[in-house]
């Protein structure tokens, strides 16, 4: 009996431990988190074919902190860019900066053009691993003008961003 009994003892153990294990939680990398605001350049004097044009040397920053943008290579030449909104806000502004430069003072000389983006945020229980993600509906926009405007036209192609497969805002210049 002495010999079975750490036996027993074990196999109890062992039988009200294994039903506490589970899966990690862990968050899989393709699961759609919160989107970008997906902008795409299009030329202004190829309209009725949505031909797209790159933004020679384009620049992002916030309008509310002067910081450049790190989701887009700065001063690139690009067509179709990714940009964060603000998730505890229900506007993010931006300057758009064409042909961006700096001079011997590092001051900026390219052309700019503010866009606001306004929007409604929308929470979304992902799973608990993931926690939660942010939706945004009802997008529009403000340009903000000036003697300059490097921007002609604005279309939100799909005022509801729930995922960064497709371009939500099209930007003709």
């Amino acid at each position: 009996m002495r010999k079975t009994a750490p036996l027993i003892i074990f196999t109890i153990s062992l039988f009200f431990i294994t039903p506490a294990c589970e899966k990690d939680d862990i968050c899989p990398s393709e699961t759609n988190a919160t989107p970008l605001l997906v902008i795409t350049f299009y030329d202004i004097d190829d309209i009725d074919n949505d031909t797209k044009k790159k933004v020679r040397s384009l620049r992002v920053v916030g309008a509310d902190n002067d910081s450049v943008l790190t989701t887009i290579a700065d001063q690139t030449n690009l067509d179709s860019i990714g940009i964060p909104l603000k998730i505890f806000s229900e506007s993010t502004s931006f300057v758009f900066i064409n042909n961006s430069t700096q001079d011997d003072t590092t001051e900026e000389t390219g052309n700019r053009d503010t866009l606001t983006f306004n929007y409604q945020n929308k929470e979304v229980f992902i799973s608990r691993a993931c926690g939660y993600a942010n939706k945004y509906e009802n997008l529009n926009y403000q340009h903000t003008d000036d003697d300059d405007e490097w921007i002609k036209i604005i279309q939100v192609a799909n005022e509801n961003i729930e995922n960064q497969n497709a371009s939500h805002v099209k930007i003709y210049h």
